[in-house]
């Protein structure tokens, strides 16, 4: 199954994007998504996850209060709002899934199977 991330680009800091991510696939709402980052030199890191339903969230201290993740199961997409962005927030953000049969919102790299190709953040400061 293919994910597919758009919304990215360039934003002065304090300003705000939002990114989303496509998913091909009719079983969308038996998917936990997550999205992830990567700045240059560092480890791909765990940003915000939804649970299949979107009733649970969890987010990385550093985001917490300023992104919000969502999703529309109907529209086989998941949303990453980003407010108040930061210069510390400039990084390739991917976006990834995982079939599961229960309603958890993983923060793990590890649980998760699939991949976006990721979509570009850059905060000017």
């Amino acid at each position: 199954a293919q994910l597919v991330e758009s919304g990215g680009g360039l934003v002065q800091a304090g300003g705000s994007l939002r990114l989303s991510c496509v998913a091909s696939r009719r079983t969308f709402s038996s998917y936990a998504m997550g999205w992830f980052r990567q700045a240059p030199g560092k480890e791909r890191e765990f940003v915000a996850a939804i649970s299949r339903s979107g009733r649970n969230t969890n987010y990385v201290d550093s985001v917490n209060g300023r992104f919000t993740i969502s999703r529309d199961n109907t529209a086989n997409t998941v949303y990453l709002q980003m407010n108040s962005l930061k210069p510390e927030d400039t990084a390739v953000y991917y976006c990834a899934s995982r079939f599961t049969g229960t309603d958890e919102a993983y923060d793990l790299r590890s649980r998760y199977n699939n991949w976006g190709q990721g979509t570009q953040v850059t905060v000017s400061s």
